[in-house]
């Protein structure tokens, strides 16, 4: 109107040049991303809990990975030993209260259970009780990691348990292709030849929940971004604070609660597989921001010179959050 144009037609100018900047398309850029992506992988049988955490997925450097229940099944099997069997009526008796999958494999020994009393769990350290005035703990033997019953604090037997391998566990590594290690509360000998089947060189054995947390903390102060892998009540402090972290649909619901993802196939290689998705995700999001800025930057000019309609305007808008959708659902491919 300053520059002699009537009102009608400044009124006009008006409205176009904000129907044109109206942010529909930027707004949509990312959630519309996040949809399809959470549903893919859904379709893959992979739960996504947080948004975000598809964005943090597609930014690790370094893979961390618990051992048992993680990289094995999590269903170890006891084996008979002398020297153990006759202490496994009292270590059933307190495993049978906790859902470590150790404490699980000597519950199912089929022995009579004591009534243990005054009963309490310790991530990382096992589950303790009373019998006959006499303290009992069945867990972790210091520093090896390994899995005794104690009474008043002496050792009374060491229990030695087998596991198998998680299918898809060595596809897992390779199809990473990203540094990798085992972060494990198992003792040494059990997780070495693990490490060396899967071709892992970086492997660190008889760590407490804090010591997890601890490396990870590590890895992030060198810069790394750390995908973490575990299962139970042990992981859930190094799933919390590592940069994005899975759990199997199996794990203990704690570790399933601190995970960002939770994977129900059993199959490692949904890691990976999320992984590549994620990375196409936030490609697809660049995309988008890219559209949607190219058209405010190529549209606004124009209606600003006065080349535009309001008409053309409604028309040009929805079809750049068209654009935007059509790009997101290419994740759907």
């Amino acid at each position: 109107m300053l520059a002699g144009a009537d009102w009608h037609r400044a009124a006009d100018l008006a409205v176009a040049v904000l129907i044109i900047t109206c942010p529909c398309a930027l707004g949509l850029a990312v959630p519309m991303v996040q949809v399809c992506a959470a549903r893919r992988l859904f379709d893959q049988g992979v739960m996504v809990k947080d948004g975000a955490a598809l964005e943090r997925l597609a930014e690790i450097d370094h893979v961390a990975f618990d051992k048992t229940g993680t990289l094995t099944l999590g269903t170890p099997s006891w084996i008979e030993t002398d020297e153990a069997a006759p202490f496994l009526g009292l270590a059933a008796g307190l495993a049978v209260h906790s859902a470590h999958p150790r404490s699980r494999a000597l519950a199912q020994a089929g022995l009579a259970i004591p009534p243990f009393t005054d009963l309490a769990e310790e991530p990382g350290l096992g589950i303790s009780g009373r019998l006959d005035g006499a303290a009992y703990r069945l867990g972790r033997i210091e520093p090896e990691g390994g899995t005794g019953l104690f009474r008043e604090g002496a050792l009374l037997a060491e229990f030695r348990f087998t596991d198998h391998l998680r299918p898809g566990a060595e596809a897992c590594v390779k199809e990473f292709g990203l540094p990798a290690e085992i972060l494990s509360g198992d003792r040494a000998e059990a997780v070495q030849p693990l490490a060396a089947r899967l071709g892992i060189s970086e492997w660190r054995a008889g760590l407490t929940p804090a010591g997890k947390v601890d490396r990870l903390t590590e890895l992030a102060a060198r810069g790394h971004k750390v995908l973490m892998a575990g299962d139970g009540i042990n992981d859930a402090p190094a799933l919390m604070a590592a940069h994005v972290s899975f759990a199997p649909a199996e794990a203990a619901e704690i570790g399933r609660n601190a995970a960002d993802f939770v994977f129900l196939r059993g199959d490692l290689t949904a890691l990976p597989a999320t992984w590549s998705l994620c990375k196409r995700a936030a490609a697809l999001v660049r995309q988008n921001f890219a559209l949607a800025i190219g058209y405010n930057g190529l549209a606004l000019p124009l209606a600003v010179a006065g080349y535009v309609s309001p008409l053309v305007a409604a028309l040009a808008m929805s079809l750049s959050s068209i654009v935007v959708c059509a790009n997101a659902l290419r994740l759907r491919a």
